[in-house]
This record gives structure tokens, sequence and C-alpha cells, in this order.
């Protein structure tokens, strides 16, 4: 399999990994020294064996003639080979959306794993980008070599291969919670790809920290690609908590959830080397696969961090603050209507001024979690859109015109429960963000990028963002010559937002500490 670059594949990677095409020597090599940089990059399909490992495995090197390489978990199932038991290439970092891969491939895989093919097919998955269903297949083919039915195939079973070693589920639950239809197709499934039932894959012991049941939820480990920025990610998200919906309490970060009618709560906390551990209290099974990817979105599991200081660092100012801030995430968003009625509140006033009035939003109009599934802490579900679009909110304290907004937000968002999915493009998303009410350009610029994951969104007429680069030579940018220089950093100028916010905000704090002593 080679991947080809076309006019809307994305640069910036590695020389060493820059759209590999899977050269086998080269391959080779790597998983001769067991590099852990091609982890999650590729895999290495073994003829002898018939089984697919990570480049990290710890079994016996086969011989180059033996092996295959593949661009992704879904094409090495899609050529025959199963699961290694010993590497566990589920739990490899999943780098699907930035290998190189094209921005609609990238979109694609959002849409598959939030579930877009359990209920749909690849027709309406590709109407939903913007392109044809031919044209999605290629893409698919040409950058991830398989399907898009493969891969949401290939998920579900890595799903459920994580939660059998991982969990101490039932099957007949593993098999709702990886987004099985049925048990017999559960069971079906594994005894094609593995000729054995499902729960023979199952150890006798499991580690502690993943054992669960239904009552008392599930934990299982998410991995990512070092650096990570733990410290500064857990500490954008302190700042805008919202009382009795989240809590950071020392190194976790702690929600609640709610999807459809079914209510729980979610903590995240690291666990180990390069991972996460994400517990999940909720009623509904079957829900796990969207939650795990709502995770994976608000802790950017999917970046690699590497590949993006390489190409921001060409720019000095950035390099000086990427050397400062290895492994800084773009925080992601939980849910786009919460994080639209966020930005709204917090239009034209402070971080914790918007705080205390999301939390006065969630207290008047949240709903309460049933006794059985709170916790300290974690008491209210975020106002639902339709709950908000029936609300007057005139009592809240501020200006009738934006209280206007949020309800009419509400009812659009109550109206068109697809409004904050992916889109063709970033251009096209920021146009549709902008006709929604109470949304201009910077607040659909912000939503780009924590909500729809848009790597390149930038908000240009940020304060913040400006001020970080002002000098006593030059004085502070206007937009238009922070969006000029910011070419140059495409396509990571999110990232390069969030380094320049992190720098602004502890100038300020410098200067604040230096007033206190004097």
């Amino acid at each position: 399999m080679v991947i080809s670059e076309n006019r809307e594949t994305r640069a910036s990677v590695p020389s060493m990994i820059h759209h590999m095409d899977l050269d086998h020597d080269a391959c080779y090599r790597a998983i001769q020294s067991r590099d852990p940089r091609f982890d999650g990059r590729v895999f290495t399909g073994v003829k002898t064996t018939g089984v697919y490992c990570r480049p990290v495995c710890p079994a016996r090197m086969p011989k180059s003639e033996n092996v295959l390489f593949y661009p992704s978990a879904a094409a090495a199932e899609a050529a025959g080979f199963r699961a290694c038991l010993r590497c566990r290439p589920e739990t490899s970092p999943d780098l699907g959306a930035w290998k190189g891969a094209s921005n609609t491939v990238s979109r694609a895989l959002q849409l598959i794993e939030a579930g877009a093919l359990d209920g749909g097919d690849v027709e309406a998955l590709a109407a939903r980008l913007g392109v044809g269903d031919r044209q999605l297949r290629r893409l698919f083919q040409q950058h991830l070599g398989a399907t898009p039915v493969g891969v949401a195939q290939t998920r579900r079973v890595l799903l459920a291969k994580q939660l059998i070693h991982e969990t101490r589920l039932p099957m007949a639950q593993v098999a709702l919670a990886a987004g099985f239809g049925s048990v017999r197709r559960f069971n079906e499934t594994f005894q094609h790809l593995y000729q054995r039932p499902p729960a023979s894959l199952r150890r006798r012991t499991t580690d502690p920290a993943g054992r669960a049941d239904a009552s008392d939820g599930v934990t299982l480990k998410l991995r990512y690609k070092p650096p990570y920025d733990w410290d500064g990610l857990l500490a954008f998200l302190a700042l805008r908590a919202i009382p009795g919906v989240e809590v950071v309490r020392g190194d976790s970060y702690a929600r609640t959830i709610a999807l459809g009618d079914d209510m729980g709560t979610l903590e995240v906390r690291p666990c180990g080397r390069d991972q996460l551990a994400v517990h999940v209290r909720f009623p509904a099974p079957s829900a796990l696969p969207a939650i795990l990817a709502r995770v994976r979105r608000v802790f950017d599991l999917a970046a690699d961090p590497v590949v993006i200081a390489e190409h921001l660092s060409a720019d000095p100012d950035l390099a000086a603050r990427l050397a400062r801030r290895p492994g800084l995430r773009v925080p992601g968003a939980w849910d786009g209507f919460e994080l639209a009625i966020r930005a709204i509140l917090g239009q034209q006033i402070t971080v914790h001024a918007a705080v205390r009035l999301a939390g006065k939003l969630a207290a008047d109009y949240g709903q309460p979690l049933p006794q059985a599934w709170a916790r300290e802490g974690l008491t209210l579900a975020f106002p639902s859109a339709a709950r908000l679009a029936a609300a007057d909110l005139s009592s809240l304290g501020m200006p009738r015109a934006r209280s206007r907004a949020l309800e009419a937000m509400g009812a659009a968002a109550a109206a068109d429960p697809a409004l904050f999915g992916p889109r063709q493009d970033l251009d096209t998303a920021i146009r549709a963000l902008k006709a929604l009410p109470g949304i201009g350009e910077w607040t659909a610029q912000y939503i780009a990028m924590r909500q729809l994951r848009e790597p390149d969104a930038f908000p240009a007429a940020d304060i913040g963002l400006m001020r970080a680069l002002e000098t006593p030579e030059t004085g502070r940018p206007t937009a238009a010559q922070l969006l000029a220089r910011a070419e140059a950093w495409r396509p990571w100028r999110a990232y390069a937002a969030l380094h320049l916010w992190a720098g602004d905000a502890a100038a300020i704090q410098e200067k604040a500490n230096a007033r206190a002593a004097a």
C-alpha cells in the first residue's frame, strides 16, 4: 500500500515519516529497532503466523521476506491478518487522522468513530462531507488501505478486544459496548478472525485498574503519542469548569455526561506510560464507543506532537514556546452545543465571569443526575438545546440581545442534531457557524478549533494572540498582520494559537506576581 499526496493532503510531517510510502526496508528497520515513533503509523502483517503487530511488538523478529506493511489496522485486517495477542494493536496510539491523510478522510474518521456507520451507510457519510461515495471510498483506499465500512468494523473489533482484555464485563455487554448489533454477530466475527470464541481471549487475571462490572462502570486505557502536556491541558479545563457539571481534582478531570435520555459520569486521569485511564459510569453500554470518541476529542489523543512541533518550530517565536511547553494539546469540547453556549456567554467578559454565568445556567436549567449516578461535585447535566430553546433567559443578568442569542442557539441545535458535526472543509464550517445566532468570526473559529477538531482553525482577532506577539520594536500586530504571519503555521495554526495563549497567560501572571511582590 502506497500513501501518496494529492492537493488536499496535509503537509509537514517529519522527514523520517513524511508520507512514508511504506518502503519495505525502511519499515523493517523500524520494527527491528522497535522504534516507538512508528507506533500507530505502520502495522506489520506476518505471513507465517497470520497476525499483524505494532512496531513495538516484543515477539521474536520475523524474517524480512515474511512480513508485509500496512498503513492502518483496518488495512491489515482487510488483507486477512488478525490482531496480535501480545502487542495488542487496539492499544496503539490512534493516529489515523494524523498520517498525512486528506482532510476529507480525517473528518470521515471522526464521524465513523462517533458512530456514523452504525445506523447509516457510506453514501450518507459521503453526503455529510460534500463528496461522492465513490470518491470517499477511493480516498480511504489511498490513505488507509481499507474501505470506510472496513475501518468501522475494525474499530468495533478492536474495542471489543480491549474490553475483553481490560474489563470483566460479561461477553453480552462487551458486544453491546463495542457497537455490535447482536451477540450472535459478535461471536461470529471473533470466530472468523481468531478461530475461537471471544471469551477464550480473556486472560485469567486482569489488570486491577481495568476491573469493572456494569454497575460500577468500565475503565479503559487510551494511549497517546508523547510528549503530552497534561498539566497544561488540565489547567485549561480547570479554569473553565462549570460547577455541578465538571470537576478538576488533583490530576484528574471528571464531568457529567448525557446522551439521549441517559445520564452518567466519566473521569480521566494519567495512568502509566503514555496513556490515560478513562472510567465511565453510564447506564447504556451501547453508548461507550461514542463516549470514548468524545474523550479522544476532548483530550486531543490523536495529535502527533512531534509532527506539529517540527513544523511550528520554524518560527523562532514559536520555537521557544514549544520548547517550554512540549506536547501542548488543543483541548476539545465534550459537546458542540455546550461549547457554543459557553462561547456566547463569554463574549466581552472574563473567563471567570463566564464560568459563573454557565454555572447559574446549569443550576437553573440543567437536569439533575439520578442519585445512583451522581458523584461529589457532579450533580447536573448541562442544559439541553430543547430546554434552553423554550426558556426565558432574561434573568441571567446579561444583555437581552445575548440571552436571545442563547435561546435562538438552543432552537437551532434542537432542530439540527448534526449542527456541530464536521463539515466539508474549514471555510465551509466557518460560514455555517457564522450563520448561527450570536456567532461571529472569533466564536466560529473557536468552535471549529475545539469542537470540530480543525487543526488549522485560528481566531486571528483574539486580543490575547495579538498581545502575545507584541514587541517594543514592532508594537502589537493587527489581526490582519497576525493572519498573514500565521500562513506559515498552516496546517497547525490551532496549536500555534494554544502556545501563544499559554505564553500570554504566563506573562500576565508574571506581571501580577511582580506587582504583588512590589
